[in-house]
């Protein structure tokens, strides 16, 4: 069997070393480098380094890949589009391309009735766009959010955002008329009933519902350490929203474009949200971001409300199209069903074998384990989790952490995966996971 990881020299190789070095004395020190290899190529589900290096790509870019590195696609779409213009900003001189995609992601959304979009550069800035939309809407300032949530690093998106350390150290005075909820985390005892009965308890006690102009929440938490939402929790959301005029916000710049076996996540509930926010894999690595949503919520904005220079670049619009295009003729969508059944199975196989893998979840191919130093006290084994990952790129697998403890480790793999780079990826972590918990 041809093996797709190819490994040459030590991992960090010496070129990556020398690169390494000029790093930590040009950029700034709070860009953390994760793994320390640099990148020469990416094709497919692999990423070569600058020593000829060939690994096994499981971290995606942060789930930016979900239609692989390099696809001919969407290089061809980008190229074509860069041949044209690159830039006129579309609230001053407009092009189709923002049109068609508005229309196409309008139809894909599990929204019913109108609706309407619009686009940006980064989720945060979806995120935050999607509450001025709610509260231009509703007139209301308020929003709610939840415990675990990664929402991004701009002032109000940060505020949502719930993990102190490292994003919010130092950061603060944050956005007022934030407030948090309890997530819940079937795993750590917390039940949809409870945290709803928290959530109506904190419309007494913190913020009155006719003040809230948001919920946002994650279908399936990212940062959070990859837990799903479960179902009753969400028709909670949806039935208190309506209830009290609140907007709900999917955030689903991690879960969307068929990362969890369904388009959008909330297709898995039956569950309509008012807006939902994209990024990501939305254009194969460009930047690009959007807020869909209905079209009564969204148009209530006043002119200019919202906007930027570099909204819905054109070129990263083109990719969107074609990611459109490739997850529809690829059938990417049912591909990470299988993918995800594929990495289940191994995940429970593994935790059989672990006590230290305290719990297997995730919907589709969004799948986690997380690390526990005794499967009793449930303690988080944050450092277990960064020993795996050292473990897994010496033998040629890119794996990262999540969770607020840092012990999850998670998958973000291309949804292109081969089934052989698959086996061969699973075999390695494996292998991982036996040197490091035995």
């Amino acid at each position: 069997m041809t093996r797709a990881i190819e490994i040459r020299t030590e991992i960090p190789g010496p070129r990556s070393r020398e690169i390494l070095a000029r790093e930590r004395e040009a950029v700034a020190h709070p860009l953390i480098v994760h793994l320390p290899v640099f990148a020469a190529d990416a094709e497919g589900a692999t990423i070569t380094d600058v020593d000829g290096n060939r690994f096994i790509d499981f971290a995606g870019g942060v789930g930016v890949m979900n239609v692989g590195h390099g696809h001919p696609r969407i290089v061809e779409a980008v190229q074509e589009q860069a041949d044209r213009f690159l830039h006129t900003d579309f609230t001053v001189v407009p092009y189709e391309s923002y049109v068609e995609l508005a229309e196409r992601l309008g139809e894909l959304a599990p929204i019913s009735g109108p609706t309407r979009a619009a686009f940006f550069n980064a989720g945060t800035e979806a995120v935050e766009n999607a509450v001025k939309f709610a509260r231009l809407a509703t007139g209301r300032q308020s929003v709610i959010a939840f415990e675990g949530a990664f929402h991004g690093r701009t002032l109000l998106s940060l505020t949502m955002t719930s993990k102190p350390h490292p994003y919010k150290t130092g950061l603060g005075p944050f956005s007022p008329e934030v407030f948090r909820a309890p997530y819940p985390n079937e795993y750590r005892g917390v039940g949809a009933a409870e945290a709803l009965g928290q959530l109506e308890y904190m419309l007494h006690t913190h913020v009155p519902a006719e003040h809230v102009a948001a919920i946002v929440f994650e279908p399936e938490q990212g940062e959070g350490g990859f837990i799903p939402a479960p179902a009753a929790f969400v028709e909670g959301l949806r039935e208190l929203c309506d209830r009290d005029g609140i907007v709900l916000v999917a955030d689903e710049v991690q879960t969307g474009f068929g990362r969890t076996g369904k388009m959008f996540a909330m297709e898995h509930f039956g569950v309509e949200p008012d807006l939902i926010t994209v990024a990501k894999s939305i254009a194969a690595g460009l930047p690009l971001s959007g807020v869909v949503g209905r079209a009564a919520i969204m148009d209530a904005a006043h002119s200019g409300a919202v906007g930027g220079t570099y909204i819905g670049n054109p070129v990263a619009l083109a990719a969107a199209c074609a990611v459109l295009d490739v997850i529809a003729e690829e059938n990417l969508v049912a591909r990470a069903q299988t993918i995800g059944e594929t990495i289940r199975a191994s995940m429970l196989a593994w935790q059989e074998r672990h006590a230290q893998i305290g719990d297997v979840r995730g919907l589709g191919a969004m799948l986690a384990i997380e690390l526990v130093h005794d499967p009793e006290s449930k303690e988080p084994a944050s450092e277990l989790a960064e020993s795996v990952i050292d473990a897994a790129l010496a033998r040629g697998l890119i794996l990262l952490k999540a969770g607020v403890h840092g012990n999850c480790i998670r998958v973000l793999c291309p949804l292109t995966i081969t089934d052989l780079e698959l086996e061969e990826a699973l075999e390695v972590w494996s292998e991982a996971l036996a040197t490091t918990l035995s």
